[in-house]
């Protein structure tokens, strides 16, 4: 019951107050990056797979700006990442734009987060249940170490969450993404500005 249907209410009327409150901080975020992307844009939106596998655009501020090298290639994502993108990505502000697509239903505020349409012929049959919720800004992998644990120990973390999902867990997981924002904990893995690719076994 809580899964399919009080989730959701709860989602809209918590995602309603937030966007109440700090809609003028997300509008001076914007402008920032929009000084500082060098054209870029404020805004990076990407197809992801949500419930049941379904295609959506997830919207996130843009931490990268849109530079390439002299064959017109983008430059490595570590040189491409602004002080404020990191700012914004340490901070995980980059995720809050993110609110909207629980307002539309593509998302709620705790499950599996969504990740890239090519790993979905990569996954195990079990690892494949991850899509048996609405993905999540944050979620029980996000907690338990984040972009610091591998694939297969996330993987795991999700298809637990989609077995014990309460409301209970998700107001635990939201107070301890609270808490590990602040740290700044599991952002990426040491040396690297972004996460490694699933292949399937990593």
């Amino acid at each position: 019951m809580y899964k399919y249907f009080l989730k959701r209410v709860i989602d809209l009327i918590i995602v309603f107050c937030v966007l109440s409150i700090i809609w003028p901080i997300l509008l001076i975020i914007a402008i920032w990056l929009h000084f500082v992307n060098k054209g870029a844009g404020v805004f990076f939106t990407q197809a992801r797979p949500g419930k049941n596998a379904r295609i959506f655009k997830v919207i996130k501020f843009k931490s990268m700006t849109d530079e390439r090298d002299a064959d017109g290639n983008l430059l490595p994502d570590k040189e491409r990442l602004t002080k404020v993108g990191r700012f914004v990505r340490s901070t995980s502000i980059d995720e809050l734009p993110q609110l909207i697509n629980v307002l539309k239903g593509d998302m709620a505020l705790v499950g599996p987060r969504p990740l890239l349409p090519q790993y979905l012929s990569l996954y195990s049959k079990e690892q494949a249940r991850r899509h048996e919720v609405r993905p999540g800004i944050t979620g029980w992998a996000q907690v338990n170490g984040r972009n610091a644990i591998s694939w297969t120990k996330k993987f795991e973390l999700d298809v637990w969450y989609v077995d014990h999902c309460s409301f209970r867990l998700d107001v635990k997981i939201i107070f301890l993404t609270i808490k590990k924002v602040f740290i700044r904990e599991g952002i990426s893995k040491e040396g690297m500005a972004t996460t490694v690719r699933f292949n399937g076994t990593n």
